[in-house]
């Protein structure tokens, strides 16, 4: 029987919301975590520039994508959820944005 997996895709943004760029420690100990979670991840070295609206001030964000495929199980979801939480923290962000979607893993 063939597992289920699930990609989980992170916009991590490479300056803090007030414009101040954010140390390579940050970035570096968000990584391990989930590499030490999910024993590998990937990332894209491209810069993602977005825009945005909070309450109406724009935000502009410069943003690294970084995606873990993973088996499709409550547990991965829950932990994703949580570290979402902790990002927001870490980042000193108002949302970090997470996507995930079903893969076909071949």
């Amino acid at each position: 029987m063939r597992k289920s997996f699930r990609r989980y895709e992170l916009l991590l943004p490479l300056k803090f919301n007030d414009g101040q760029p954010i140390s390579d420690s940050v970035m570096t100990t968000t990584l391990l975590e989930l590499q030490d979670q999910f024993g590998a991840l990937s990332s894209e070295t491209q810069l993602i520039q977005g825009t945005w609206k909070h309450r109406d001030q724009e935000y502009r964000d410069e943003l690294v994508r970084v995606f873990v495929d993973v088996e499709d199980t409550p547990a991965a979801r829950i932990f994703f959820e949580r570290f979402k939480e902790q990002l927001k923290q870490r980042f000193q962000q108002i949302d970090i944005w997470i996507t995930s979607y079903p893969i076909d893993v071949l």
